[in-house]
């Protein structure tokens, strides 16, 4: 399948916030060298670039505090919500909020963990003459694999840039190889870019 970028292409980019960042309450390691290749992926001629955003209210149930499995992180209208400063914003068209339900999880982009609250992304995407998107981001082994997931359901052709994520526990060929992963393809953010240079 070819690798190169037109208007019916999206692409995805997965919680780039400053608490997924390294030293933040959350942080992924190695997300901070991601917008070294994010970046560039920007300038492409996408007919979508969608960033998301964790947002969630304080006492969200994924804390610690609240028995959940993770740190206090992304709290909304804090410096740690914000998309990394290093993230070049500028051909961002859409920033999707999620997580923002004070007792469900949200990793994907499309659906709510309980996969009955939608976000709309599907009919946006849609609405747009998007068919094939490009996820990247963190974490690669949580949001970016639901995003992707649901991107398959939703009748996306989906494809994951590896070398554009990075993961908190299992190493990518791991991830990629987990049920519900199989009809996700993948490509190296490095080759899209140089397969789409002029």
């Amino acid at each position: 399948m070819s690798l190169r970028i037109t208007a019916t292409d999206a692409l995805l980019v997965i919680d780039m916030q400053a608490d997924f960042m390294p030293g933040g309450p959350l942080g992924v390691p190695g997300a901070d060298g991601l917008p070294a290749l994010i970046n560039p992926l920007c300038d492409l001629p996408f007919g979508a670039i969608v960033a998301t955003q964790d947002w969630h209210p304080a006492g969200h149930v994924s804390f610690v505090a609240q028995g959940g499995p993770w740190p206090a992180h992304c709290v909304a209208g804090t410096p740690g919500a914000d998309l990394s400063p290093a993230l070049a914003q500028g051909h961002i068209g859409v920033v999707l909020r999620k997580g923002l339900h004070p007792a469900i999880d949200s990793y994907s982009a499309f659906e709510d963990n309980d996969h009955t609250s939608r976000t709309g992304l599907d009919g946006l995407l849609k609405g747009r003459g998007i068919t094939r998107v490009f996820v990247v981001g963190v974490a690669l082994d949580y949001c970016v694999a639901a995003t992707a997931r649901d991107a398959v359901r939703a009748g996306f052709v989906t494809f994951i840039l590896p070398d554009a994520c990075r993961a908190v526990r299992q190493a990518p060929a791991s991830v990629l190889a987990t049920p519900g992963m199989e009809c996700v393809d993948q490509a190296q953010a490095a080759d899209v870019l140089a397969y789409n240079r002029d």
